[in-house]
């Protein structure tokens, strides 16, 4: 089979446009809102899809694990980007390469990988 099954994210945005701005400006992503309720972004294989909310608890308890061998490269060019609240790089306990960060509404998107 050719077609294979993808999960995708949908996390919240308090606000379409600064969300659009944060993943375009500063990591990297194309995207683009349909309507006023809805956008994605897209960066190589990863995609992320917002719906639009009004109770910020919901990105605030949100989360997004990202994994693959490009994660190194994207912690350099977040680092030497001025990402803001992007964590150390760091080997974890279970065995992973990982770092992290907070977008602008609070979703917490985890970066990881094996091997460095």
């Amino acid at each position: 089979m050719t077609d294979l099954a993808q999960c995708i994210p949908v996390l919240a945005s308090l606000n379409m446009a600064e969300t659009l701005d944060f993943y375009r400006d500063r990591l990297g992503f194309g995207g683009e809102a349909y309507g006023d309720n809805y956008a994605i972004v897209k960066r190589d294989a990863m995609e992320l899809h917002f719906w639009l909310s009004t109770d910020r608890s919901h990105p605030e308890h949100t989360s997004c694990y990202i994994r693959g061998g490009q994660v190194p490269a994207l912690h350099a060019e977040f680092s030497a980007a001025g990402v803001p609240g992007l964590s150390p790089f760091e080997l974890r306990p279970w065995n992973m390469h990982e770092f992290h960060l907070i977008d602008p509404h609070g979703n917490l998107l985890r970066f990881g990988c094996a091997e460095v």
